[in-house]
């Protein structure tokens, strides 16, 4: 027989497979009373089985059927009292198959079910259990199949759950579903900040609760509602007849409305992780600066001097801006800008968040430094309605221009040091954005094209002559950085000294490292004191084979675990040792800018001798 059947898995050569055989074969016997050793009641319907098969699939039945306990002795009978015959039957005839069919079965036989495979441990089972059941949500069951992930700890399909409930938070509180949550599960589900109904639906819900389950304890129920959240009529003529609360509670509550920021309060908010709210999809709109319909339509490409762009004025009391308003408010962490950059103009800005367009909150200010195209802004979490984007500093003309706006909740791990993101990955790329903006290349950008092995006499690095200019790269935006890599050019036995400056604004250098008297060749790995940067200025001061400073490469931060295949790494790090010992690693220092002189003819040829 052909072993090419198209619902057959492959088989290599000289294997048999003949899985699906066996599976029918050992399903023949369930529920035979041939060969049976061992009977299951449950809801008084009888199961015959076979103690080996049991024993071999499930370590809970090997203990015991074959543990020394009564349940061992032969011809057994065993009686089941927390499940139910819909549940067990498939049960076995998974033990017997390695099969169960899902589709169409209830809810509650599904939920059963589920107990059973975790109660008697088959793991790939639960998990198979569950991804079906976070597939068939429906605002009637959820709150079943979210009590039933809770008691097992399946924590996937508890988070799909929540995702599930949170998109239909008002419908999933008026369900009689809600009324039947455990009180571990509901209390779960309401601190949570993205369970976004308003408060008064909350409270009320958490009301009919209390008197659907008497016996529990209704206080720590009730504290989970943000009473600050609602209004005096709603406090006065909702929860106060209600008897749940105390008086002293529904004061402070209006103690606490009264006397704070309106963006201090604990608001709720959507939460839809990894995905741009700032669409029409989700009802974003732009309220408020010129040319409005460019910012949020998705389009990144087509954009001139003329159009595909949003702007407004740059003023000194920054009372123009660009205003983004959600659909709803919303958790986000995450924003990305593309600024208009078919030049090589920067912009400052910042950007602040608001629920009321009163109460502002800056979350990003990048009003002291030069920023250039595309932004990608991190802070901690923040429920915002209302985002304003005020540019505050263009260095071409008075008019800030955004391109592209997109926010979000990112789960993605980041760090921040005062309010700046401290990369992981090196930003020093075209692809992040970052530019050469001084220094001499046959091919613009080649120190930030990531090519390491394709350089020789005459192309492949980016030069400056010595005595006059520098290698200067601008970064997108502002990182905080603590380390640089960069590779010297090595085609010979020459070597360089330099030094290595950075700056916020082109105006006030930091010296991060002195290798001015020190010869260094090939790659060079440099770390210093955490700090701000929007520029790396590299200068050359020395090459022993002529009078031109030569980079290939450069990158920040180091990535020095990509470039284990490089051998010239030991040399970099005895050089530095030997530099070291000198002590030569400088303190940073400030200067300000020096003149930038362009690089002679004579020495545009590479680095011949």
């Amino acid at each position: 027989m052909s072993n090419s059947h198209p619902l057959r898995p492959y088989i290599a050569v000289g294997e048999i497979d003949h899985v699906h055989i066996l599976s029918e074969n050992v399903g023949a016997l369930i529920n035979g009373e041939q060969y049976s050793d061992v009977t299951f009641i449950v809801e008084k319907k009888r199961f015959p089985a076979h103690r080996v098969i049991l024993a071999a699939r499930c370590q809970y039945f090997r203990a015991l059927l074959y543990g020394g306990m009564r349940e061992s002795q032969p011809e057994a009978e065993i009686v089941l009292q927390d499940t139910t015959v819909e549940a067990f039957s498939m049960l076995i005839k998974y033990i017997y198959t390695g099969r169960a069919t899902l589709r169409d079965e209830r809810e509650e036989v599904l939920l059963d079910f589920l107990s059973l495979a975790h109660k008697y441990g088959f793991p790939e089972l639960e998990d198979s259990t569950s991804e079906y059941l976070s597939t068939v949500l429906k605002i009637h069951n959820v709150c079943m199949i979210y009590d039933a992930a809770n008691l097992y700890g399946l924590s996937k399909l508890a988070s799909t759950c929540c995702m599930f409930m949170d998109r239909n938070a008002q419908e999933t509180l008026a369900s009689e579903g809600f009324l039947t949550l455990s009180k571990a599960a509901l209390l779960d589900i309401v601190h949570r900040d993205s369970f976004a109904a308003p408060e008064k639906d909350i409270f009320q819900a958490l009301m009919r609760w209390c008197r659907h389950n008497p016996a529990e304890k209704h206080s720590e129920v009730m504290g989970t509602v943000r009473l600050p959240l609602m209004s005096l009529t709603e406090l006065l003529n909702v929860v106060r007849p209600s008897a749940l609360l105390s008086p002293d509670a529904i004061l402070d509550a209006i103690k606490v409305r009264s006397e704070s920021r309106d963006m201090d309060l604990n608001y709720r908010g959507m939460l839809i992780p990894e995905e741009n709210l700032a669409t029409m999809k989700f009802g974003a709109q732009v309220i408020k600066g010129e040319l409005k319909s460019a910012l949020l339509d998705g389009d990144t490409q087509n954009y001139d001097l003329d159009h595909g762009f949003s702007r407004h004025p740059i003023e000194d009391d920054c009372r123009s801006g660009l205003e983004v308003k959600l659909g709803q408010p919303s958790i986000i962490n995450h924003v990305r800008l593309l600024l208009w950059d078919r030049d090589s103009r920067s912009y400052s800005y910042y950007i602040e968040v608001s629920m009321d367009e009163l109460d502002w909150i800056r979350v990003v200010d990048h009003s002291q430094f030069l920023c250039r195209s595309w932004q990608k802004l991190y802070f901690p979490a923040r429920v915002c309605r209302y985002i304003r984007i005020v540019g505050t500093h263009n260095t071409v003309n008075k008019v800030f221009h955004l391109v592209a706006f997109e926010c979000m909740f990112t789960s993605k791990p980041f760090t921040l040091e005062k309010g700046l993101l401290v990369p992981a990955e090196n930003v020093a790329t075209v692809g992040e954005c970052a530019s050469v903006i001084e220094g001499v290349s046959r091919c613009r950008n080649a120190l930030l094209n990531g090519d390491t092995k394709n350089y020789d006499w005459d192309s492949g690095y980016t030069c400056h002559q010595l005595g006059s200019g520098a290698i200067v790269v601008q970064l997108a935006q502002p990182y905080v950085i603590g380390s640089l890599r960069l590779l010297l050019w090595d085609c010979d036995d020459r070597s360089y000294s330099y030094y290595i400056e950075v700056s916020t604004d082109q105006q006030q250098w930091t010296t991060v490292a002195d290798r001015t008297k020190v010869p260094c060749r090939s790659w060079q790995t440099i770390t210093f004191d955490r700090q701000p940067a929007c520029f790396i200025r590299i200068v050359g001061t020395h090459n022993t084979a002529n009078e031109v400073f030569h980079c290939v490469h450069f990158e920040c931060p180091a990535q020095i675990f990509s470039h284990k295949d490089e051998v010239s790494e030991e040399s970099v790090s005895s050089t530095q040792s030997h530099a070291a010992q000198q002590g030569l690693s400088a303190a940073p220092r400030t200067s300000h800018a020096n003149s930038q002189h362009p690089l002679t003819e004579q020495n545009r040829r590479g680095p011949q001798q």
